[in-house]
């Protein structure tokens, strides 16, 4: 199992050159790089710089985050989504970072299932054919809130599977899957192969649809079914990645090295339960 970190654990306390060195010092297989914090870096370093770090470095890239609120979007908007992919598709093909996740859109409105459904499976298809030639995936991410579009596994599966390409697939995020009572059934049901990122997280105990990102806390602290869903990813024969992912502003104001030590550390004491992790 690798051990990947996520940006977003120092989203306000670190930038993507410090996490690439704090990673890389405290043995780290990949990271998911945040769209925001690579453009940042690009305004003092050039993507040959990028290049060069995971050339001569353990650490490698994993998937770029991420593409937000992507269905529903009038001319312009879709036309951003559509830049930021290229984008991100041009220097994953230079960096090697081949997956790209993809957020669906919040406050919708009245559409139904089945509308969301064709529009999602759509927006996606259009994705994975701009990505395609780049050798880049596109991972859809379902969030756990009662105004997204997308808020169960069973519903985003639903829409991978209706697309019906190798380039798209799902993350599943330990969080957004607890938060809108995500069935392990339905998990237990899926194709390792359909599950392109795996976002490791706990939080508190709180009422279904009452969570939020601010609530989450580090793995194994919480009250997510870790082992449930854990052990079902070892049943379905998952063993790919894991990756820490919390927006917790608590921890944002620690140091940088401390987040990023901790989360590896809480991380891998729960996964070792069920999966092989190399040590470094």
């Amino acid at each position: 199992m690798k051990i990947v970190f996520n940006e977003a654990t120092t989203l306000q306390n670190s930038t993507l050159k410090n996490d690439l060195d704090l990673c890389e010092k405290h043995g780290y297989d990949g990271i998911e790089i945040r769209l925001d914090k690579l453009k940042e870096f690009l305004a003092s370093y050039t993507v040959d710089d990028l290049k060069q770090f995971f050339a001569s470095h353990r650490l490698k890239p994993y998937a770029f985050n991420a593409l937000e609120f992507i269905t529903f979007r009038d001319e312009e908007g879709f036309g951003q989504i559509r830049r930021d992919l290229q984008f991100l598709c041009e220097i994953g093909q230079q960096i090697g970072c081949k997956t790209v996740i993809a957020v669906p859109t919040f406050d919708v409105g009245d559409y139904t299932k089945a509308e969301i459904k064709a529009e999602t499976v759509r927006v996606l298809r259009e994705l994975a054919e701009l990505s395609e030639p780049y050798g880049v995936k596109i991972a859809l991410e379902f969030c756990g809130y009662p105004n997204c579009s997308v808020n169960t596994f069973a519903q985003a599966y639903e829409i991978v599977k209706e697309v019906d390409s190798g380039q798209v697939g799902l993350v599943l995020d330990c969080f957004h899957f607890h938060a809108m009572n995500s069935r392990l059934e339905d998990l237990q049901a899926a194709d390792p192969k359909d599950i392109f990122v795996f976002h490791m997280d706990d939080c508190e105990d709180l009422p279904v649809g009452a969570l939020r990102d601010h609530h989450r806390v580090w793995p194994g602290d919480g009250a997510i079914d870790l082992d449930g869903i854990l052990r079902t990813l070892q049943a379905i024969g998952y063993n790919e990645m894991a990756s820490i992912e919390l927006f917790r502003p608590e921890y944002w104001q620690w140091e940088a090295e401390e987040t990023i030590q901790t989360g590896k550390a809480k991380m891998e004491n729960v996964l070792r339960r069920y999966f092989e992790i190399e040590r470094v």
